[in-house]
Protein backbone atom coordinates (compact mmCIF):
# COMPACT_ATOMS: atom_id res chain seq x y z
CA UNK A 1 0.00 0.00 0.00
CA UNK A 2 1.00 3.66 -0.47
CA UNK A 3 -0.11 6.78 1.35
CA UNK A 4 -1.81 8.74 -0.65
CA UNK A 5 -2.24 12.99 -0.21
CA UNK A 6 -4.70 14.87 -2.01
CA UNK A 7 -4.73 18.60 -2.21
CA UNK A 8 -6.79 21.42 -4.47
CA UNK A 9 -10.33 20.86 -3.22
CA UNK A 10 -11.87 24.82 -1.77
CA UNK A 11 -14.75 26.84 -2.61
CA UNK A 12 -15.95 27.79 -6.11
CA UNK A 13 -18.92 29.00 -7.78
CA UNK A 14 -21.07 27.21 -10.16
CA UNK A 15 -19.54 27.58 -13.02
CA UNK A 16 -15.76 27.59 -12.67
CA UNK A 17 -12.99 25.25 -11.80
CA UNK A 18 -10.64 23.57 -9.73
CA UNK A 19 -7.49 21.18 -9.88
CA UNK A 20 -7.21 18.70 -7.42
CA UNK A 21 -3.49 16.74 -7.06
CA UNK A 22 -2.77 13.45 -5.72
CA UNK A 23 0.59 12.57 -4.80
CA UNK A 24 2.57 9.94 -2.80
CA UNK A 25 5.38 10.74 0.04
CA UNK A 26 8.66 9.79 -1.22
CA UNK A 27 7.30 7.36 -4.08
CA UNK A 28 6.67 7.91 -7.87
CA UNK A 29 3.19 6.77 -8.91
CA UNK A 30 4.67 5.50 -11.92
CA UNK A 31 3.55 1.78 -11.14
CA UNK A 32 -0.12 2.70 -10.36
CA UNK A 33 -3.53 2.70 -11.29
CA UNK A 34 -4.96 5.72 -9.82
CA UNK A 35 -9.05 6.41 -9.25
CA UNK A 36 -10.52 9.34 -8.10
CA UNK A 37 -13.66 8.84 -6.11
CA UNK A 38 -16.22 11.54 -4.75
CA UNK A 39 -18.81 11.03 -1.72
CA UNK A 40 -21.27 13.53 -0.70
CA UNK A 41 -23.37 13.47 2.11
CA UNK A 42 -25.91 10.94 1.80
CA UNK A 43 -24.93 9.39 -0.96
CA UNK A 44 -22.63 6.36 -2.26
CA UNK A 45 -18.87 7.03 -3.12
CA UNK A 46 -18.56 7.36 -6.68
CA UNK A 47 -15.83 6.68 -8.96
CA UNK A 48 -15.09 10.02 -11.09
CA UNK A 49 -12.26 9.18 -12.97
CA UNK A 50 -9.48 6.83 -13.69
CA UNK A 51 -5.87 6.89 -15.03
CA UNK A 52 -3.82 3.49 -15.37
CA UNK A 53 0.48 3.54 -16.00
CA UNK A 54 0.23 -0.22 -17.55
CA UNK A 55 -1.94 0.75 -21.14
CA UNK A 56 -2.36 4.83 -20.84
CA UNK A 57 -5.78 4.18 -20.78
CA UNK A 58 -8.40 6.70 -19.01
CA UNK A 59 -12.04 6.47 -17.92
CA UNK A 60 -14.76 9.14 -16.87
CA UNK A 61 -18.28 8.77 -15.51
CA UNK A 62 -20.87 9.97 -17.73
CA UNK A 63 -21.54 12.41 -14.84
CA UNK A 64 -18.20 14.35 -15.36
CA UNK A 65 -17.27 13.61 -18.70
CA UNK A 66 -16.10 16.58 -20.85
CA UNK A 67 -15.82 18.40 -17.84
CA UNK A 68 -13.00 16.68 -15.91
CA UNK A 69 -10.07 15.43 -17.37
CA UNK A 70 -7.07 13.28 -15.81
CA UNK A 71 -3.45 13.86 -15.83
CA UNK A 72 -0.31 11.89 -14.43
CA UNK A 73 3.38 12.57 -14.08
CA UNK A 74 6.24 10.50 -12.62
CA UNK A 75 4.65 11.73 -8.82
CA UNK A 76 1.78 13.17 -9.71
CA UNK A 77 -2.04 12.40 -10.35
CA UNK A 78 -4.07 15.62 -11.59
CA UNK A 79 -8.31 15.86 -12.11
CA UNK A 80 -9.10 19.26 -13.52
CA UNK A 81 -12.14 19.95 -13.07
CA UNK A 82 -14.12 22.85 -15.33
CA UNK A 83 -17.63 24.04 -15.64
CA UNK A 84 -18.12 22.70 -11.96
CA UNK A 85 -21.94 22.38 -10.85
CA UNK A 86 -23.61 22.01 -7.35
CA UNK A 87 -23.77 18.81 -7.75
CA UNK A 88 -20.17 18.37 -7.96
CA UNK A 89 -19.96 19.13 -3.92
CA UNK A 90 -18.46 16.10 -2.31
CA UNK A 91 -15.00 15.10 -0.63
CA UNK A 92 -13.01 13.61 -3.37
CA UNK A 93 -10.61 11.09 -2.64
CA UNK A 94 -7.96 9.48 -4.80
CA UNK A 95 -6.92 5.63 -4.47
CA UNK A 96 -4.45 3.28 -5.82
CA UNK A 97 -3.71 0.00 -6.75
CA UNK A 98 -0.81 -1.62 -8.63
CA UNK A 99 -1.24 -1.45 -12.44
CA UNK A 100 -0.34 -4.25 -13.28
CA UNK A 101 -3.15 -5.82 -15.80
CA UNK A 102 -4.79 -2.91 -14.89
CA UNK A 103 -7.26 -1.10 -17.47
CA UNK A 104 -8.98 1.73 -16.58
CA UNK A 105 -11.75 0.77 -19.57
CA UNK A 106 -13.55 -1.80 -16.74
CA UNK A 107 -12.95 1.02 -14.15
CA UNK A 108 -16.52 0.39 -12.78
CA UNK A 109 -15.67 -3.52 -11.93
CA UNK A 110 -12.33 -2.51 -10.19
CA UNK A 111 -13.61 -0.26 -7.96
CA UNK A 112 -13.16 -1.90 -4.66
CA UNK A 113 -9.92 -3.33 -5.71
CA UNK A 114 -8.10 -0.08 -4.95
CA UNK A 115 -6.57 -1.09 -1.81
CA UNK A 116 -4.77 2.50 -1.01
CA UNK A 117 -6.56 5.65 0.15
CA UNK A 118 -5.72 9.28 0.52
CA UNK A 119 -8.03 11.18 3.06
CA UNK A 120 -10.15 13.15 0.70
CA UNK A 121 -10.31 17.12 -0.31
CA UNK A 122 -13.44 18.84 0.18
CA UNK A 123 -14.88 20.56 -2.79
CA UNK A 124 -17.56 22.64 -2.24
CA UNK A 125 -19.53 24.67 -5.74
CA UNK A 126 -21.85 27.25 -4.37
CA UNK A 127 -23.23 31.18 -5.12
Amino acid sequence: QVQLVESGGGLVQPGGSLRLSCGASGLTLDYYAIGWFRQAPGKEREGVSCSSSSDGSTYYADSVKGRFTISRDKKMVYLQMNSLKPEDTAVYYCAARPAIATTCSIFPSLRDSFDSWGQGTQVTVSS
